[in-house]
């Protein structure tokens, strides 16, 4: 599988073939159990825009949660009055236990400042 300028190289080269072939030609094919030819669309779209500088994200578990879930991105108060971040977010900043944080209360807004920051950071 061609990747970075060789992918971007060989895409300029082939011109104007169809998606099927230019996906072929670039290597992004596997084979099936039953012997058939699969083509890794995501994988050669995936490729083409790191190659042209393209980030999507870190590719790892950014935004993932346990099992595989996205992440909402959404807390709810809970019955009881509490307000759950969750571990899934924790990660996500490399949160270690004790770590603390100082409660900045705005107009509708809550904010945690790593204690000891200033404003900036």
């Amino acid at each position: 599988m061609l990747t970075g300028s060789d992918l971007l190289t060989k895409v300029k080269e082939l011109g104007d073939i169809s998606k099927s072939d230019l996906v072929r030609a670039c290597g992004y094919v596997s084979t099936k159990k039953g012997g058939g030819e699969r083509l890794n669309f995501t994988a050669f779209y995936e490729s083409l825009l790191e190659a042209k500088g393209v980030s999507l994200g870190d590719t790892g578990t950014a935004g993932i949660g346990k099992g595989g879930r996205k992440l909402s991105y959404v807390a709810t108060v809970q019955g009881n009055g509490n307000l759950l971040i969750g571990k899934a977010y924790t990660a996500l900043l490399d949160l270690k236990s004790g770590d603390e944080f100082e409660i900045k209360l705005g107009r509708k807004q809550i904010r945690l400042v790593p204690a000891g920051a200033t404003e900036e950071d």
